[in-house]
């Protein structure tokens, strides 16, 4: 448990350096699934103010754990988010000094397609994880890291409770329907809880008291991820991060 928000960003930005890191002298290469929201926010920020040789990001692979069918400009655009904060390409926060950005090569940064329909950018999108990613003996693409933020009614990634996501032998990327639950209201595209358990490791990040009683109910309540799928995401080699407000529940 974290004091607040800052310091759970700072500590998550400690963890993915070290799994990139390892990764790279490892393997060669780093493939981290990223996320969106507040959590994700402030990850950046502090990846940004790093020095460039933290990690050699020539190697570094970014990809979405899910994101909106919307352009990359639009506000709405996780990885449109990350562009801009992280000082990649020509989407650049115009307040980040070069010194300041996370050096990736823009050709090792993979968006989902957002210039066709929402289940072809599904389609696309697998192919080119599957292209770049080793795949574990069940044919799962193993992403070095999956960061992952969770919502107020318990979804993880783009996968709703009740999603046609959770059923078993989905692919490993989906197109999901507009929700109407929760806002935005537009169609996503988002990698299934399957590669949760193939991935390396898996990053949570959970901040405020808005989450509270949510964090209480998955991670001590009764298990139903047709219910609350962030539930999914309580794995051996998951690391959940939590600050003041969000852990207040928890006994």
């Amino acid at each position: 448990m974290l004091q607040d928000a800052d310091a759970l960003a700072a500590s998550a930005a400690e963890r993915l350096v070290a799994w990139l890191v390892e990764a790279i002298a490892d393997r060669g290469q780093a493939h981290v699934a990223l996320t969106g929201g507040s959590s994700a926010t402030g990850l950046y920020r502090e990846l940004r103010e790093l020095p460039s040789d933290a990690v050699d990001w020539a190697q570094v692979h970014l990809w979405w754990g899910d994101d909106r069918h919307v352009p990359l400009d639009h506000p709405h655009s996780n990885a449109g988010t990350a562009y801009a904060l992280l000082g990649i390409g020509d989407v650049a926060d115009a307040g980040v000094g070069v010194a300041a950005r996370v050096p990736v090569p823009t050709a090792n940064v993979h968006p989902v397609p957002t210039d066709e329909t929402n289940a072809s950018a599904a389609e696309r999108y697998e192919a080119e994880i599957r292209a770049y990613l080793p795949l574990d003996d069940d044919g799962r693409p193993v992403f070095d890291v999956i960061l992952l933020g969770m919502g107020p009614d318990g979804h993880i990634l783009s996968v709703f409770p009740g999603s046609a996501a959770l059923e078993p032998g989905v692919p490993a990327v989906m197109p999901i329907p507009a929700p109407s639950h929760v806002e935005p209201h537009v169609e996503r595209v988002t990698l299934t809880p399957g590669l949760l358990g193939a991935a390396r490791h898996v990053l949570v990040m959970v901040a405020g008291a808005g989450k509270a009683e949510m964090v209480r109910q998955v991670l001590r309540g009764e298990r139903d991820p047709q219910r609350w799928p962030a539930q999914l995401a309580v794995l051996p080699h998951a690391t959940w991060l939590l600050d003041r407000e969000s852990a207040a529940n928890l006994s």
